[in-house]
């Protein structure tokens, strides 16, 4: 199965409050736009259509990312947690989706994240059959983004609360691919991390 002949739609959570952050954590400015749009930037690199889920501060956002040819979905329960955002987003690509051969779920607050890493989880997939595939760091932790066959689909959609798809991957141990993020797989919660990070590109 080639890489141009299959479905894989992207589902990019972004619905979270950012509690720890003081602010909207997809408002954040990173490389001359808003987290939000350079996340969206790399998904449609890959050529796939491109969901994004929003919840809290939805009101800010969408006038930012309204422009973009992607689907936008608000989830109104956000609060709920992870598992629940994940299975929203995973009902609405179904509906509207037509022989998909799997769905790549990522974060919205992992801005070194690469349209070049995302294909590689593509290109992995395509060579291999139903295995999730998913990132590893350089720390062994494995880690979002990860591309879910559609034979997970059922248990997606059955994710609840705040338990996200980690479960799934661990049930699933045997029946993995990797694709090494190495340095790449950092996530941003605090200001703190916020403002180290962007210091850490801006003097590369």
């Amino acid at each position: 199965m080639g890489i141009f002949m299959i479905k894989i739609p992207q589902l990019l959570i972004a619905a979270g409050e950012s509690k720890r952050m003081g602010k909207p954590k997809q408002l954040l400015k990173w490389k001359n736009y808003t987290l939000i749009e350079h996340q969206i930037k790399n998904l449609l690199d890959t050529n796939q259509n491109v969901w994004v889920i929003l919840g809290a501060h939805s009101k800010l956002i969408i006038p930012i990312i309204n422009n973009y040819p992607i689907n936008i979905s608000l989830y109104e329960n956000w609060k709920i947690g992870m598992g629940a955002t994940i299975a929203h987003g995973i009902k609405k690509i179904i509906k509207k989706s037509s022989e998909i051969n799997g769905i790549l779920i990522s974060l919205v607050d992992m801005p070194l994240i690469s349209s070049v890493h995302l294909n590689k989880l593509i290109q992995t997939f395509s060579k291999s059959k139903n295995k999730i595939v998913v990132s590893k760091s350089k720390d062994g932790y494995l880690s979002a983004p990860v591309l879910f066959p559609s034979i997970y689909f059922d248990d997606l959609k059955q994710l609840k609360g705040d338990q996200g798809a980690k479960k799934i991957i661990k049930k699933n141990s045997s029946n993995l691919k990797i694709v090494h993020g190495y340095d790449l797989l950092i996530d941003i919660d605090t200001k703190k991390e916020y403002f180290f990070l962007l210091n850490s590109i801006t003097h590369q």
